[in-house]
């Protein structure tokens, strides 16, 4: 196996597929990168066996040469020190390995030799059906994750619930995630001929996103029984699926709904960061929210060492029982206001103890639900 492959596209990739391996693994070859070099491409490999992610180099990148391949093969290289060596390595690269996986690197002058891993020890990738998938443009699917993975649980004790709800049916998916005290909902019509239930890791959803960034077009998803595969034209990311039955959320929306105020998204937002600043003595990072005159919103929060903080905000529009006093975890509702897009938003209250329902304006594809706080 030889090649010669540019310096800075060589770095980005291994970075790339690098968060996928693990230094701690009892399995020494899952701390190293499976590089393969075909007559057409150079494929990079990291893995820890719950995520995999595959990064693919072409010969040409937007018309300029970067990679030569003179002898197919491939190879498992320590993730750490193929890292290392070449982050400091100032010119192209000039990789060959010989039959006994003794790995030189070239680079100008200088010249550093590595043992690798004989790379058919390596586990292989997850068997996908092509013909089953779901195509979602990358942008959206960026979106999707961002207004929904915030919400999941940080606790262990459920694992379920530390994972997104995706759902496809009928070119309809549907994404949830809670952590029992918040819920965030987004649904999205897409291309895809897959039906089902899956909880993905929101770990993984998470590092997609940072894969994915700047990856124009259309991403392709795949199921297997225990995996999801997430494929662009150059990356692909396999994430094992969490096992389990996901909570029926249906029945937690409210429809008993007494008091309903449409505000404006960002001033909101603003005012309750405000808030926060002295919320953070209670546990829940408690800020109240009181209807004032039946035109305006109070926010405060006080704490007994420091001080307190209130302002009052106009309420644009307001349906139903003008007496309304709730306290709420200040974080949480920064959390849902930070994703919402739309200019204006509509809380909906069903009683001082029961959850919140925010909407924006205008988008019935996304809302998030957020539990009171007790104030004593």
């Amino acid at each position: 196996m030889e090649f010669i492959i540019n310096n800075e596209c060589f770095n980005k990739a291994i970075s790339e597929v690098s968060k996928a391996v693990s230094l701690k693994t009892p399995f020494p070859i899952l701390s190293g990168i499976k590089i393969i070099a075909n007559k057409n491409c150079l494929i990079l490999v990291g893995s820890n066996s719950d995520i995999v992610i595959e990064k693919v180099i072409p010969l040409t990148i937007d018309g300029i040469n970067v990679l030569e391949v003179y002898d197919t093969g491939s190879v498992v290289i320590s993730a750490k020190y193929l890292s290392e060596i070449v982050k400091k390595l100032p010119d192209n690269i000039h990789l060959k390995v010989n039959e006994n996986h003794l790995v030189s690197i070239k680079s100008d002058e200088i010249v550093v030799n590595i043992y690798g891993f004989n790379s058919e020890e390596y586990p292989s990738l997850p068997q996908i059906d092509e013909a089953k998938y779901i195509k979602i443009p990358s942008f959206e699917l960026i979106e999707i994750i961002k207004q929904t993975a915030f919400a999941v649980s940080k606790s262990e004790s459920r694992p379920v619930l530390t994972g997104v709800n995706m759902s496809f049916k009928e070119n309809h998916l549907s994404c949830v995630a809670t952590d029992s005290h918040r819920l965030a909902l987004r649904e999205l019509a897409i291309e895809s001929n897959v039906n089902g239930s899956f909880i993905v890791p929101s770990t993984s959803l998470n590092e997609l996103t940072k894969l994915i960034n700047n990856e124009p077009g259309v991403i392709h998803i795949f199921v297997t029984d225990s995996y999801m595969v997430f494929k662009s034209n150059t990356i692909s990311l396999y994430t094992r699926l969490i096992e389990g039955n996901y909570p029926n959320i249906s029945g937690l929306l409210p429809n008993n709904l007494k008091t309903i105020i449409t505000l404006d998204t960002n001033q909101l937002l603003r005012g309750i960061d405000r808030a926060c600043l002295f919320a953070s003595e209670w546990k829940n990072n408690n800020v109240h929210l009181e209807i004032k005159d039946g035109t305006k919103i109070r926010i405060f929060s006080n704490s007994s060492e420091i001080g307190k903080i209130e302002e009052t905000q106009k309420i644009k529009a307001i349906n139903g029982d003008t007496d309304l006093s709730i306290s709420l975890d200040g974080s949480f509702l920064i959390d849902a206001l930070k994703v919402i897009k739309e200019e204006e938003i509509r809380l909906s209250f069903g009683g001082s103890m029961r959850p919140v329902l925010i909407e924006p304006i205008d988008n019935s594809s996304y809302l998030h639900l957020i539990s009171p706080v007790r104030s004593y």
